[in-house]
Protein backbone atom coordinates (compact mmCIF):
# COMPACT_ATOMS: atom_id res chain seq x y z
CA UNK A 1 0.00 0.00 0.00
CA UNK A 2 1.48 3.33 -1.10
CA UNK A 3 0.38 6.89 -0.41
CA UNK A 4 1.32 10.18 -2.04
CA UNK A 5 2.12 13.13 0.21
CA UNK A 6 3.52 16.63 -0.12
CA UNK A 7 6.96 16.67 1.48
CA UNK A 8 8.77 19.30 3.51
CA UNK A 9 12.03 20.69 2.19
CA UNK A 10 14.27 18.62 4.47
CA UNK A 11 12.76 15.23 3.60
CA UNK A 12 12.39 16.06 -0.09
CA UNK A 13 15.97 17.30 -0.52
CA UNK A 14 17.45 14.41 1.46
CA UNK A 15 15.89 11.90 -0.92
CA UNK A 16 16.50 13.74 -4.19
CA UNK A 17 20.03 15.00 -3.59
CA UNK A 18 21.27 11.62 -2.39
CA UNK A 19 19.60 9.49 -5.05
CA UNK A 20 22.21 7.30 -6.73
CA UNK A 21 21.26 8.03 -10.33
CA UNK A 22 18.49 10.59 -10.69
CA UNK A 23 19.46 13.74 -8.77
CA UNK A 24 19.17 16.77 -11.06
CA UNK A 25 19.15 20.49 -10.30
CA UNK A 26 15.83 20.76 -12.19
CA UNK A 27 14.32 18.48 -9.55
CA UNK A 28 15.70 20.46 -6.63
CA UNK A 29 13.67 22.37 -4.05
CA UNK A 30 15.53 25.52 -5.14
CA UNK A 31 14.39 25.13 -8.77
CA UNK A 32 10.80 24.87 -7.59
CA UNK A 33 11.15 28.07 -5.56
CA UNK A 34 12.83 29.86 -8.45
CA UNK A 35 10.08 28.70 -10.85
CA UNK A 36 7.51 30.20 -8.48
CA UNK A 37 9.35 33.54 -8.34
CA UNK A 38 10.27 33.99 -12.00
CA UNK A 39 8.15 31.63 -14.08
CA UNK A 40 4.77 32.06 -12.38
CA UNK A 41 4.56 28.31 -11.71
CA UNK A 42 3.34 26.73 -8.50
CA UNK A 43 5.65 23.99 -7.16
CA UNK A 44 4.52 20.84 -5.41
CA UNK A 45 7.12 18.59 -3.78
CA UNK A 46 5.50 15.18 -3.68
CA UNK A 47 6.67 11.80 -2.44
CA UNK A 48 5.45 8.21 -2.67
CA UNK A 49 5.58 6.56 0.76
CA UNK A 50 5.27 2.89 1.67
CA UNK A 51 3.45 1.48 4.71
CA UNK A 52 6.45 2.31 6.91
CA UNK A 53 6.34 5.96 5.77
CA UNK A 54 9.61 5.47 3.86
CA UNK A 55 9.99 7.58 0.70
CA UNK A 56 10.18 5.42 -2.42
CA UNK A 57 9.96 8.12 -5.10
CA UNK A 58 9.58 11.88 -5.42
CA UNK A 59 8.79 14.50 -8.02
CA UNK A 60 8.81 18.25 -8.36
CA UNK A 61 5.51 19.16 -10.01
CA UNK A 62 5.28 22.60 -11.58
CA UNK A 63 1.70 23.77 -12.03
CA UNK A 64 0.84 26.06 -14.94
CA UNK A 65 -2.57 27.74 -14.74
CA UNK A 66 -4.64 27.88 -17.92
CA UNK A 67 -7.90 29.66 -18.80
CA UNK A 68 -11.18 28.26 -17.37
CA UNK A 69 -9.28 27.15 -14.25
CA UNK A 70 -7.59 24.26 -16.10
CA UNK A 71 -3.94 23.45 -15.38
CA UNK A 72 -1.14 21.33 -16.68
CA UNK A 73 1.76 19.87 -14.75
CA UNK A 74 5.40 19.38 -15.60
CA UNK A 75 7.84 17.20 -13.66
CA UNK A 76 11.29 18.40 -14.81
CA UNK A 77 13.48 15.40 -15.63
CA UNK A 78 10.70 13.11 -14.50
CA UNK A 79 10.22 11.18 -11.28
CA UNK A 80 13.11 10.56 -8.90
CA UNK A 81 13.10 6.77 -8.60
CA UNK A 82 14.69 3.60 -9.92
CA UNK A 83 13.29 3.29 -13.46
CA UNK A 84 14.06 -0.42 -13.50
CA UNK A 85 11.49 -0.93 -10.74
CA UNK A 86 8.25 -1.09 -12.75
CA UNK A 87 6.07 -1.50 -9.69
CA UNK A 88 7.28 1.72 -8.04
CA UNK A 89 7.05 3.60 -11.34
CA UNK A 90 3.45 2.44 -11.88
CA UNK A 91 2.46 3.36 -8.32
CA UNK A 92 4.09 6.78 -8.63
CA UNK A 93 2.32 7.36 -11.95
CA UNK A 94 -1.08 6.26 -10.61
CA UNK A 95 -0.88 8.43 -7.49
CA UNK A 96 0.51 11.47 -9.33
CA UNK A 97 -2.23 11.32 -11.96
CA UNK A 98 -4.83 11.11 -9.19
CA UNK A 99 -3.20 14.17 -7.59
CA UNK A 100 -3.36 16.30 -10.76
CA UNK A 101 -6.87 15.17 -11.69
CA UNK A 102 -8.12 16.51 -8.37
CA UNK A 103 -6.69 19.89 -9.38
CA UNK A 104 -8.20 19.96 -12.92
CA UNK A 105 -4.91 19.02 -14.54
CA UNK A 106 -5.35 18.20 -18.22
CA UNK A 107 -1.99 16.48 -18.63
CA UNK A 108 1.32 15.66 -16.95
CA UNK A 109 4.60 16.07 -18.83
CA UNK A 110 7.79 14.24 -17.86
CA UNK A 111 11.20 14.11 -19.56
CA UNK A 112 13.22 11.57 -17.56
CA UNK A 113 16.96 11.93 -17.19
CA UNK A 114 17.30 8.48 -18.77
CA UNK A 115 20.00 8.01 -21.40
CA UNK A 116 18.69 6.44 -24.61
CA UNK A 117 22.07 6.21 -26.34
CA UNK A 118 25.58 7.42 -25.55
CA UNK A 119 28.80 7.68 -27.58
CA UNK A 120 32.34 8.28 -26.34
CA UNK A 121 34.82 10.82 -27.68
CA UNK A 122 35.85 8.36 -30.43
CA UNK A 123 32.17 8.07 -31.53
CA UNK A 124 31.96 4.49 -30.28
CA UNK A 125 28.63 3.61 -28.65
CA UNK A 126 28.80 3.13 -24.89
CA UNK A 127 27.11 0.09 -23.38
CA UNK A 128 24.36 1.14 -20.96
CA UNK A 129 23.71 -0.59 -17.65
CA UNK A 130 20.01 -0.89 -18.51
CA UNK A 131 17.75 -1.41 -21.51
CA UNK A 132 16.56 2.07 -22.51
CA UNK A 133 13.97 0.77 -24.98
CA UNK A 134 12.48 -1.39 -22.26
CA UNK A 135 12.13 1.68 -20.02
CA UNK A 136 10.40 3.63 -22.82
CA UNK A 137 7.97 0.73 -23.25
CA UNK A 138 7.33 0.66 -19.49
CA UNK A 139 6.53 4.40 -19.46
CA UNK A 140 4.12 4.18 -22.42
CA UNK A 141 2.55 1.01 -20.99
CA UNK A 142 1.74 3.04 -17.84
CA UNK A 143 -0.34 5.44 -19.96
CA UNK A 144 2.14 8.06 -21.15
CA UNK A 145 2.36 9.19 -24.78
CA UNK A 146 5.92 9.42 -26.14
CA UNK A 147 6.39 12.68 -28.08
CA UNK A 148 9.11 11.31 -30.32
CA UNK A 149 12.85 11.56 -30.84
CA UNK A 150 13.27 15.27 -31.54
CA UNK A 151 16.59 16.50 -32.92
CA UNK A 152 16.97 20.13 -31.88
CA UNK A 153 15.67 22.25 -28.99
CA UNK A 154 11.94 21.61 -29.44
CA UNK A 155 11.53 20.12 -25.97
CA UNK A 156 11.33 21.69 -22.49
CA UNK A 157 14.90 20.55 -21.76
CA UNK A 158 17.71 19.53 -24.15
CA UNK A 159 17.38 15.99 -25.52
CA UNK A 160 21.10 15.86 -26.23
CA UNK A 161 24.13 16.91 -24.26
CA UNK A 162 27.81 16.22 -23.68
CA UNK A 163 28.86 14.76 -20.33
CA UNK A 164 32.36 14.28 -18.94
CA UNK A 165 33.02 11.59 -16.34
CA UNK A 166 35.10 13.35 -13.67
CA UNK A 167 35.97 10.08 -11.96
CA UNK A 168 38.75 9.80 -14.54
CA UNK A 169 42.18 11.29 -13.85
CA UNK A 170 42.70 14.84 -15.08
CA UNK A 171 45.31 13.49 -17.50
CA UNK A 172 42.77 11.11 -19.05
CA UNK A 173 40.20 13.92 -19.31
CA UNK A 174 42.71 16.20 -21.06
CA UNK A 175 43.82 13.38 -23.37
CA UNK A 176 40.25 13.24 -24.69
CA UNK A 177 40.35 16.93 -25.65
CA UNK A 178 40.70 17.54 -29.37
CA UNK A 179 44.10 18.63 -30.65
CA UNK A 180 42.66 22.07 -31.44
CA UNK A 181 41.30 22.47 -27.90
CA UNK A 182 44.67 21.62 -26.36
CA UNK A 183 46.40 24.14 -28.63
CA UNK A 184 43.89 26.89 -27.87
CA UNK A 185 44.09 26.37 -24.13
CA UNK A 186 47.89 26.50 -24.38
CA UNK A 187 47.73 29.71 -26.41
CA UNK A 188 45.29 31.26 -23.95
CA UNK A 189 47.62 30.40 -21.05
CA UNK A 190 50.57 31.87 -22.95
CA UNK A 191 48.61 35.12 -23.39
CA UNK A 192 48.07 35.03 -19.61
CA UNK A 193 44.29 35.16 -19.80
CA UNK A 194 42.82 35.09 -16.31
CA UNK A 195 39.89 33.11 -14.90
CA UNK A 196 38.33 34.27 -11.63
CA UNK A 197 35.21 33.47 -9.62
CA UNK A 198 32.73 36.32 -9.60
CA UNK A 199 30.12 37.54 -7.12
CA UNK A 200 26.57 38.79 -7.43
CA UNK A 201 28.03 42.19 -8.35
CA UNK A 202 29.32 40.59 -11.57
CA UNK A 203 25.85 39.56 -12.76
CA UNK A 204 25.63 42.87 -14.63
CA UNK A 205 28.77 41.98 -16.62
CA UNK A 206 27.47 38.45 -17.17
CA UNK A 207 24.17 39.83 -18.48
CA UNK A 208 25.91 42.15 -20.96
CA UNK A 209 27.89 39.21 -22.32
CA UNK A 210 24.71 37.13 -22.60
CA UNK A 211 23.10 39.92 -24.61
CA UNK A 212 26.12 40.05 -26.95
CA UNK A 213 25.87 36.29 -27.40
CA UNK A 214 22.15 36.60 -28.08
CA UNK A 215 22.83 38.97 -30.96
CA UNK A 216 25.03 36.35 -32.63
CA UNK A 217 23.08 33.21 -31.80
CA UNK A 218 19.53 32.05 -32.41
CA UNK A 219 18.10 32.14 -28.89
CA UNK A 220 16.29 34.50 -26.54
CA UNK A 221 18.03 35.62 -23.36
CA UNK A 222 16.40 36.40 -20.03
CA UNK A 223 16.41 39.63 -18.10
CA UNK A 224 19.22 40.68 -15.78
CA UNK A 225 16.86 40.24 -12.84
CA UNK A 226 16.17 36.63 -13.92
CA UNK A 227 19.88 35.73 -13.72
CA UNK A 228 20.33 37.61 -10.48
CA UNK A 229 17.42 35.80 -8.84
CA UNK A 230 18.70 32.45 -10.10
CA UNK A 231 22.13 33.17 -8.64
CA UNK A 232 20.66 34.27 -5.30
CA UNK A 233 18.25 31.33 -5.03
CA UNK A 234 20.86 28.64 -5.62
CA UNK A 235 23.57 30.38 -3.64
CA UNK A 236 21.55 30.13 -0.46
CA UNK A 237 23.30 26.76 -0.36
CA UNK A 238 26.40 27.89 -2.31
CA UNK A 239 25.67 25.83 -5.42
CA UNK A 240 25.96 28.43 -8.20
CA UNK A 241 29.38 29.66 -9.34
CA UNK A 242 30.08 32.46 -11.81
CA UNK A 243 33.38 32.13 -13.70
CA UNK A 244 34.85 35.16 -15.48
CA UNK A 245 37.46 34.88 -18.22
CA UNK A 246 39.41 38.04 -18.95
CA UNK A 247 42.48 39.51 -20.59
CA UNK A 248 44.83 41.84 -18.79
CA UNK A 249 45.41 44.40 -21.53
CA UNK A 250 48.10 46.25 -19.59
CA UNK A 251 50.09 43.04 -19.07
CA UNK A 252 49.73 42.10 -22.76
CA UNK A 253 50.98 45.53 -23.85
CA UNK A 254 53.98 45.20 -21.53
CA UNK A 255 54.79 41.77 -23.00
CA UNK A 256 54.38 43.08 -26.55
CA UNK A 257 56.65 46.06 -25.83
CA UNK A 258 59.30 43.72 -24.44
CA UNK A 259 58.95 41.49 -27.50
CA UNK A 260 59.30 44.48 -29.82
CA UNK A 261 62.42 45.58 -28.00
CA UNK A 262 63.99 42.13 -28.43
CA UNK A 263 63.05 42.00 -32.12
CA UNK A 264 64.63 45.43 -32.71
CA UNK A 265 67.82 44.24 -31.02
CA UNK A 266 67.98 41.23 -33.29
CA UNK A 267 67.41 43.43 -36.35
CA UNK A 268 70.19 45.79 -35.28
CA UNK A 269 72.58 42.85 -34.88
CA UNK A 270 72.09 41.78 -38.49
CA UNK A 271 74.64 43.39 -40.81
CA UNK A 272 72.91 44.93 -43.80
CA UNK A 273 75.91 44.47 -46.13
CA UNK A 274 76.75 41.31 -48.08
CA UNK A 275 73.93 39.35 -46.49
CA UNK A 276 74.14 35.58 -46.64
CA UNK A 277 71.06 33.54 -47.47
CA UNK A 278 70.65 32.71 -43.77
CA UNK A 279 70.97 36.36 -42.77
CA UNK A 280 68.43 37.39 -45.39
CA UNK A 281 65.95 34.87 -44.00
CA UNK A 282 66.54 36.16 -40.46
CA UNK A 283 66.06 39.74 -41.60
CA UNK A 284 62.83 38.81 -43.37
CA UNK A 285 61.50 36.91 -40.34
CA UNK A 286 62.35 39.59 -37.76
CA UNK A 287 60.92 42.29 -40.02
CA UNK A 288 57.70 40.30 -40.25
CA UNK A 289 57.63 39.87 -36.46
CA UNK A 290 58.21 43.59 -35.94
CA UNK A 291 55.33 44.55 -38.24
CA UNK A 292 53.01 42.07 -36.52
CA UNK A 293 53.94 43.19 -32.98
CA UNK A 294 53.47 46.84 -33.92
CA UNK A 295 50.00 46.02 -35.28
CA UNK A 296 49.17 44.16 -32.06
CA UNK A 297 50.36 47.06 -29.92
CA UNK A 298 48.18 49.44 -31.89
CA UNK A 299 45.19 47.10 -31.56
CA UNK A 300 45.57 46.60 -27.80
CA UNK A 301 46.12 50.31 -27.20
CA UNK A 302 42.73 50.93 -28.80
CA UNK A 303 41.15 48.30 -26.55
CA UNK A 304 42.84 49.89 -23.54
CA UNK A 305 41.38 53.29 -24.43
CA UNK A 306 37.89 51.80 -24.71
CA UNK A 307 37.87 49.17 -21.95
CA UNK A 308 40.69 49.97 -19.54
CA UNK A 309 43.41 47.65 -18.29
CA UNK A 310 41.23 44.55 -17.82
CA UNK A 311 38.48 43.23 -20.09
CA UNK A 312 36.10 40.37 -19.22
CA UNK A 313 35.55 38.36 -22.40
CA UNK A 314 33.30 35.58 -21.12
CA UNK A 315 31.22 34.61 -18.11
CA UNK A 316 29.88 31.13 -17.35
CA UNK A 317 27.28 30.04 -14.77
CA UNK A 318 27.98 26.61 -13.27
CA UNK A 319 25.32 24.99 -11.12
CA UNK A 320 25.94 22.03 -8.79
CA UNK A 321 23.47 19.54 -7.38
CA UNK A 322 24.10 16.11 -5.91
CA UNK A 323 27.02 14.49 -7.75
CA UNK A 324 26.65 16.57 -10.92
CA UNK A 325 27.47 20.04 -12.29
CA UNK A 326 25.99 21.78 -15.34
CA UNK A 327 27.37 24.58 -17.51
CA UNK A 328 24.02 26.33 -17.44
CA UNK A 329 24.72 29.62 -19.26
CA UNK A 330 27.74 31.02 -21.09
CA UNK A 331 28.04 34.56 -22.43
CA UNK A 332 30.93 35.65 -24.66
CA UNK A 333 32.25 38.91 -26.04
CA UNK A 334 32.64 39.25 -29.81
CA UNK A 335 36.19 40.68 -29.70
CA UNK A 336 39.64 39.21 -28.97
CA UNK A 337 38.39 35.73 -29.80
CA UNK A 338 41.97 34.90 -30.78
CA UNK A 339 42.85 34.97 -27.07
CA UNK A 340 40.74 31.79 -26.61
CA UNK A 341 39.81 32.92 -23.12
CA UNK A 342 36.58 30.95 -23.51
CA UNK A 343 38.57 27.70 -23.75
CA UNK A 344 40.60 28.65 -20.70
CA UNK A 345 37.42 29.38 -18.73
CA UNK A 346 35.91 25.98 -19.61
CA UNK A 347 39.15 24.29 -18.63
CA UNK A 348 39.25 26.02 -15.24
CA UNK A 349 35.67 25.27 -14.19
CA UNK A 350 36.05 21.68 -15.35
CA UNK A 351 39.08 21.30 -13.04
CA UNK A 352 37.21 23.16 -10.28
CA UNK A 353 34.32 20.66 -10.45
CA UNK A 354 36.68 17.69 -10.36
CA UNK A 355 38.55 19.08 -7.35
CA UNK A 356 35.21 19.51 -5.53
CA UNK A 357 34.41 15.82 -5.99
CA UNK A 358 31.74 16.30 -8.66
CA UNK A 359 31.37 13.08 -10.67
CA UNK A 360 29.52 14.23 -13.81
CA UNK A 361 30.15 17.47 -15.69
CA UNK A 362 27.25 18.27 -18.05
CA UNK A 363 27.57 20.87 -20.81
CA UNK A 364 23.77 21.20 -20.81
CA UNK A 365 22.52 20.97 -24.30
CA UNK A 366 23.43 20.25 -27.90
CA UNK A 367 21.68 19.01 -31.04
CA UNK A 368 20.86 15.68 -32.65
CA UNK A 369 20.53 17.09 -36.18
CA UNK A 370 24.16 17.28 -37.31
CA UNK A 371 23.48 18.44 -40.87
CA UNK A 372 25.85 21.10 -42.20
CA UNK A 373 23.10 23.72 -42.58
CA UNK A 374 22.02 23.50 -38.92
CA UNK A 375 22.80 26.95 -37.43
CA UNK A 376 23.64 25.33 -34.08
CA UNK A 377 26.25 22.95 -35.49
CA UNK A 378 29.05 25.28 -34.37
CA UNK A 379 27.85 25.06 -30.76
CA UNK A 380 27.82 21.27 -31.03
CA UNK A 381 31.33 21.08 -32.48
CA UNK A 382 32.70 23.41 -29.80
CA UNK A 383 31.33 21.29 -26.94
CA UNK A 384 32.41 18.06 -28.62
CA UNK A 385 36.04 19.23 -28.59
CA UNK A 386 36.20 18.75 -24.81
CA UNK A 387 35.94 14.98 -25.21
CA UNK A 388 32.75 14.22 -23.29
CA UNK A 389 30.25 11.47 -24.01
CA UNK A 390 27.60 12.47 -26.55
CA UNK A 391 24.37 11.66 -24.72
CA UNK A 392 20.83 11.29 -26.05
CA UNK A 393 17.93 11.15 -23.57
CA UNK A 394 14.67 9.24 -24.06
CA UNK A 395 12.61 12.40 -24.62
CA UNK A 396 9.28 13.77 -23.43
CA UNK A 397 6.13 11.93 -22.43
CA UNK A 398 2.63 13.30 -21.78
CA UNK A 399 -0.01 11.59 -19.67
CA UNK A 400 -3.30 13.02 -20.96
CA UNK A 401 -6.16 13.22 -18.48
CA UNK A 402 -8.51 15.46 -20.52
CA UNK A 403 -8.13 14.71 -24.27
CA UNK A 404 -10.37 17.56 -25.45
CA UNK A 405 -8.66 20.27 -23.41
CA UNK A 406 -5.27 18.76 -24.22
CA UNK A 407 -6.05 19.15 -27.92
CA UNK A 408 -7.28 22.70 -27.41
CA UNK A 409 -4.29 23.90 -25.41
CA UNK A 410 -1.52 22.01 -27.22
CA UNK A 411 -2.81 22.21 -30.80
CA UNK A 412 -5.53 24.82 -31.36
CA UNK A 413 -4.25 27.60 -29.07
CA UNK A 414 -0.68 27.53 -30.50
CA UNK A 415 -2.14 27.47 -34.03
CA UNK A 416 -4.39 30.45 -33.24
CA UNK A 417 -1.46 32.40 -31.78
CA UNK A 418 0.60 31.67 -34.89
CA UNK A 419 -2.23 32.91 -37.13
CA UNK A 420 -2.51 36.13 -35.10
CA UNK A 421 1.26 36.72 -35.32
CA UNK A 422 1.25 36.16 -39.08
CA UNK A 423 -1.78 38.42 -39.53
CA UNK A 424 -0.12 41.18 -37.51
CA UNK A 425 3.07 40.89 -39.60
CA UNK A 426 1.03 41.06 -42.81
CA UNK A 427 -0.90 44.14 -41.63
CA UNK A 428 2.32 45.93 -40.69
CA UNK A 429 3.86 45.04 -44.07
CA UNK A 430 0.78 46.34 -45.95
CA UNK A 431 0.78 49.57 -43.94
CA UNK A 432 4.44 50.13 -44.76
CA UNK A 433 3.71 49.53 -48.47
CA UNK A 434 0.79 52.02 -48.44
CA UNK A 435 2.91 54.71 -46.79
CA UNK A 436 5.79 54.48 -49.24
Amino acid sequence: MYTLKELNKKDYEKFVKNHKTKSHFLQSYAWGEFSKQKKNLKPYYIGLLNEKDEIQATALLLEKRLPLNFKYYYAPRGFVLNYEDENIFNEMTKETIRFIKNKKGIFLKIDPDIIYKSYNYLDDENKLEYNSKKIINMITKAGFKHLGFTKNFETMQPRYTFRINLNQSIDDIENHFSKTTKQRIAKSLKLETEVTIGTIDDIKTFYKLMMLTEERKDFVSYTEDYYKSLYETFNKENKMTLFLGSVNIKKILNNLSEHLENVNKELNNISKENLSKSAKNKLKEYTRQKEQVEKDIEKYNKYKEEYGNNLVLNAHMIIEYGNKAWVLYAGNHNILTESYANYHTYYEHLKYCKEKGIEIYDQFGTIGDLSKNNPRLGLHEFKKKFGGDYVEFVGEFDYITNPLMYFVFTKLVPLYRKMIRNKTRKEIKNEISRNK
